[in-house]
């Protein structure tokens, strides 16, 4: 039996049957259904063997493999197949943004990291989701939008005194950190010097930052959002096409309420909420191996299950984290292939995937009763 494309073959038997199967197929991580169209780029019949290619929407550099056997397991249970090769590869597409917020160049899609409390850990969490995104095999660019407080520039590890001057205040040219396209205003402040401004120009140095950054080809730009619900916030559902936004939070109560107040805020103004990461959440204690948990138990587990949001991972307390964010080496590129490294891997595919494939609609975030 020779070569069998579906494109052009008149057999519609086991071609179509394998077509049905894999448009079926539903991804792990979202629940969507990325096969049934333009992702499956090619289906051949070699006899009894067949050659696919697929596409994701989402990068999957982690989880290729698994899912190209888990594919292969479900196309050789048709009884004319006896061998299966599944091909995968992913290109991060533009998605467009629920507010209507025109694009930005050089930006497919901007994704926030948020939280209403501080010492939750967030801004640490969007250094390493954007660095686990790249690491699945995306472009990403990390923006800190914390003006009065900024702090990426330093986990980063950029020096104060070796940032390029820009070439005018209307082009800012992204710094380069661990793969990162990056912007921040520690690279456009003197370290010791605090922001005393009013709320107008706190609006206005973020829309500086966004509009004249010169950000290059990326498929998803990071958003580290200062605490609370206030300027930042409402000047980013006004002018930047967010996706959707993660909402970070520690088990305790105390910071349970403030992530509830957050996410209605961002209900109000019509930007999804994607899922809620739970950090620090417990730790093995050195002495007897036991796993504690300092600040409760399951306090996020129960705030994402109220909201009918997905949970996309429950972080442990890394000491590790706070010395890398010290010394500008985030965990996640000195120990890439550790456990905490994995944990927010997954974290950043189910994310892109749920950006990509899951329900994005506002009416998403009513809160059960």
């Amino acid at each position: 039996m020779g070569v069998v494309d579906f494109m052009s073959s008149p057999d519609g038997g086991v071609i179509e049957r394998l077509r049905a199967q894999l448009g079926a197929w539903r991804d792990p991580l979202s629940g969507g259904q990325p096969l049934s169209g333009e992702g499956l780029r090619e289906l051949r019949l070699v006899g009894d063997a067949v050659e696919v290619a697929l596409r994701l929407p989402y990068p999957a550099a982690g989880l290729r493999v698994a899912l190209e056997e888990e594919l292969s397991r479900l196309l050789c249970a048709e009884p004319a197949i006896s061998n299966a090769q599944v091909h995968i590869d992913w290109v991060v597409a533009p998605i467009k943004a629920p507010t209507g917020v025109r694009g930005m160049p050089g930006v497919r899609n901007v994704l926030a990291v948020a939280s209403a409390k501080g010492g939750v850990g967030k801004s640490t969490l969007a250094l390493n989701l954007a660095l686990a995104l790249s690491a699945e095999g995306a472009s990403v660019g990390l923006l800190d939008a914390d003006i009065y407080g900024p702090s990426q520039h330093r986990m980063l590890g950029v020096a104060d005194d070796g940032l390029p001057e820009p070439p005018s205040k209307d082009s800012l040219p992204p710094i380069e950190a661990h793969g990162l396209q990056t912007m921040s205003m520690g690279y456009l402040l003197n370290a010791s010097r605090p922001v005393v401004w009013r709320g107008p120009m706190i609006s206005g140095a973020l829309q500086q930052l966004v509009e004249n950054t010169r950000w290059h080809d990326l498929d998803y730009l990071i958003v580290d959002l200062p605490p609370g619900t206030g300027d930042i916030q409402l000047t980013l559902a006004q002018r930047v096409p967010v996706v959707g936004v993660l909402i970070v939070t520690t088990p305790q109560e105390v910071a349970i309420q403030d992530a509830r107040r957050s996410i209605e805020a961002f209900h109000k103004v019509g930007v999804p909420v994607l899922g809620v990461v739970e950090n620090m959440a417990s730790y093995v204690c050195g002495g007897c191996g036991r796993r504690e948990f300092p600040f409760g138990r399951d306090g996020g587990v129960q705030f994402a299950a109220d909201y009918q949001l997905p949970l996309l991972g429950s972080l442990p307390l890394e000491p590790r984290i706070v010395a890398g964010g010290d010394s500008g080496q985030p965990l996640l590129a000195v120990d890439p292939d550790g456990d905490w490294a994995a944990e927010m891997r997954s974290v950043a595919r189910r994310l892109a995937a749920l950006a990509a494939l899951g329900q994005r609609a506002p009416e998403y975030l009513v809160r059960s009763e």
